[in-house]
């Protein structure tokens, strides 16, 4: 049996792009082409990994297929990319996931400063929601990522973000120096059930309150249009900032809670050259809490 990279890049690429004309566009192929190397690769391996029914999604021996298939090729960048750096210099491209408010709130300032320090190395991104982010990382779908408390391990870490209390600017509130869970009793509450939720409640823990949301959202986007529009208030972290439309402000909660954004690679396989480039450049880089303070 011989499987090679070239097909498990197109069973891949259908995966993540969506269909196979998507992926033929990512590839640079034709769409027959990719539709070859993919039942190529189901001949090789003596069943199907593609259901191709509607949106293509793999079948259970595909998913079975699908972390190795990844692995494989981040193993063959990497490769590659250890050749292209043969002069002492970093190189490659780095997937990275990380949560909306990170992508927002501290990436716009962080991609520059890593493509100054390391110009030949290119960072890709992939925003999703912290189960999201951790899931990629462990199905190899990206090199790195910003993980939420994550456990003690390899990494940097970029900032300790402190969770907030989200109010519209005219709320009898909003010019406190801090608020408690008990303080937003006559408010609706709208409810962050994102990765955000497990802080929100311990904080309503600590506090000795009952946490009884009104409304449940996942969007942040949404979240935020409904606390302007006056339908409730909410807690959120204070990243949150780089979001924040006209008529929206920020208030500490207490007693205070946060949580750690940690920059960091798989557990489980080599981590790619130049995401360990990004890591050291990261450690070196001044410190990112001082560009959450910057936005107060």
């Amino acid at each position: 049996m011989s499987v090679n990279l070239s097909q498990l890049r197109a069973f891949v690429a259908v995966l993540d792009h969506g269909g196979f004309g998507a992926a033929a566009a990512e590839l640079g192929v034709s769409q027959s082409a990719v539709s070859h190397s993919v039942a190529a690769l189901e001949r090789t391996l003596g069943g199907a990994v593609l259901a191709r029914h509607g949106h293509p999604r793999p079948t259970a021996f595909g998913d079975l297929v699908l972390g190795h298939a990844r692995a494989a090729l981040a193993a063959a960048a990497a490769i590659a990319d250890l050749a292209a750096q043969r002069d002492g210099l970093p190189a490659g491209t780095v997937r990275l996931a990380a949560p909306t408010t990170v992508c927002q709130g501290l990436l716009p300032r962080l991609i520059p400063q890593w493509k100054d320090r390391l110009p030949r190395v290119d960072v890709a991104l992939f925003e999703g929601e912290d189960d999201e982010v951790a899931d990629w990382l462990a199905r190899s779908t990206v090199d790195l990522a910003v993980l939420v408390d994550p456990p003690p391990g390899p990494g940097v870490l970029l900032a300790e973000d402190a969770f907030h209390a989200l109010l519209r600017d005219d709320h009898p509130l909003a010019g406190e120096p801090d608020v408690g869970p008990a303080d937003l009793e006559d408010d609706d509450f709208l409810l962050s059930c994102g990765g955000c939720e497990r802080h929100i409640r311990e904080l309503y823990r600590r506090a000795g309150t009952t946490l009884s949301p009104t409304h449940r959202i996942r969007d942040m986007g949404t979240l935020l249009a409904m606390v302007r529009a006056g339908i409730g208030v909410t807690i959120v972290p204070a990243l949150t900032a780089a979001m924040l439309a006209p008529g929206l402000v920020l208030v500490p909660v207490r007693p205070a809670i946060g949580r750690r954004l940690v920059l960091t690679g798989p557990a489980d396989r080599p981590w790619h050259p130049a995401a360990i480039a990004l890591i050291d450049t990261t450690a070196t880089t001044p410190t990112t809490r001082a560009l959450i303070e910057h936005m107060f």
